[in-house]
């Protein structure tokens, strides 16, 4: 059986991995939050993320979810879908929290794999499709070695495309022959998204749909930009308007994510810089190159 949901289309494109704003008392921004959410819809994109682990997931309390959640969908009031963060290294408990949230209104669950636990293949099949059985709305598998430990193979990943209710799969392993592999055998219908910014314009030219981009809270009108022109095949506007993004984008991770593009919307002031322990604000330092890469 392979996805025929409708709702497929609506995942071409840009889609950004929200930050979430902190006042500087480390207590959420609320008023940042829809300031945030108004830039990127104006600035083109075409979905947003909420409760990503761009936006601290880790380190934000279920209350503070429940709020993101709520303003998020009042604020953005079907201007674009919204997708929504649910992911654990605890299956029965990512379990729970789709039960227990308010998924009215919500396009997709974006669910990262277990991070620590290392799970075999076999365990990583288990663990979605026990995700995806439980979810009311379509699960997209997040790939993302490199904070996880562990990577979902592409024969995973193919085996998972067949669940009715796994519509697709943010590739951020860096890996491309494993994403030519998805790319080359995966149904029709099932969605390969960029994890990696500066890999979209090449992804998309491999057969993938779009991105879920972290450059894009600071710059959604460029990212939408290449992007659309990417998937329109004028790869020679996307390039260009990648380019103009390259000196920034290892900024944003040289003290990890989302600290710098945290630091560039401080700069273009649409929100602060402050992160929570165990991150640490932007050094004025790297504030200043960014800065300066503006």
């Amino acid at each position: 059986m392979t996805n025929t949901n409708s709702r497929l289309p609506l995942f071409h494109g840009t889609g950004v991995a929200l930050i979430t704003p902190f006042t500087s008392d480390f207590t959420v921004d609320y008023a940042g939050w829809r300031r945030l959410l108004d830039f990127c819809i104006e600035g083109g994109v075409d979905y947003l993320v909420v409760n990503g682990t761009t936006g601290e997931s880790p380190t934000t309390t279920a209350d503070e979810k429940t709020e993101l959640l709520r303003i998020a969908k009042e604020h953005v009031a079907g201007r674009v879908p919204l997708v929504y963060g649910i992911g654990s290294n605890d299956t029965a408990a990512a379990v729970e929290a789709l039960r227990t949230t308010d998924l009215d209104g919500i396009a997709a669950v974006l669910s990262a794999s277990p991070a620590y636990n290392k799970p075999s293949q076999a365990g990583l099949v288990a663990h979605y499709h026990r995700l995806a059985d439980a979810s009311p709305v379509p699960i997209i598998l997040y790939n993302v070695p490199g904070r996880t430990a562990s990577n979902i193979t592409a024969e995973t990943t193919l085996r998972l495309a067949h669940h009715p209710n796994i519509i697709g799969i943010k590739e951020a392993s860096g890996l491309m022959e494993q994403c030519l592999t998805i790319a080359a055998r995966k149904p029709k219908d099932f969605l390969l998204l960029s994890g990696d910014d500066v890999l979209t314009p090449a992804l998309i030219a491999c057969g993938g749909e779009g991105i879920i981009s972290v450059l894009a809270n600071a710059f959604p009108k460029r990212f939408a930009d290449l992007t659309r022109a990417a998937l329109a095949g004028d790869f020679a506007t996307a390039r260009e308007g990648l380019f103009r993004l390259l000196p920034l984008n290892p900024l944003m991770y040289e003290e990890s994510n989302p600290v710098g593009v945290k630091a560039a919307l401080e700069a273009l002031g649409v929100c602060g810089a402050a992160v929570r322990l165990p991150l640490l604000e932007a050094t004025e330092g790297l504030k200043e190159r960014i800065r300066k890469a503006l």
